[in-house]
């Protein structure tokens, strides 16, 4: 059987958060809570199998799987 695919709004979590670099300012621009936005992230993240973001003591950072993904998701939510 088929994996579906991640819900949509993960996807704009990651992307808006990739962005900023930051779960507030993302949590800001779409609409929901920074947790909602972090907990989003994670959900991605396990999916996916890796992680998108560094977390550190004042905001986070890409990885190299982040950094990656960025252009595609952002170009599919252009779409």
């Amino acid at each position: 059987m088929a994996k579906s695919l991640p819900p949509l709004t993960w996807f704009r979590a990651f992307e808006a958060a990739a962005r900023h670099l930051s779960f507030t300012a993302a949590a800001n621009e779409i609409g929901m809570t920074q947790s909602a936005v972090s907990q989003q992230v994670k959900s991605l993240e396990m999916r996916l199998g890796v992680a998108l973001f560094k977390r550190h003591a004042r905001g986070v950072s890409l990885t190299d799987d982040g950094r990656k993904l960025l252009p595609k998701v952002g170009a599919a939510l252009e779409t």
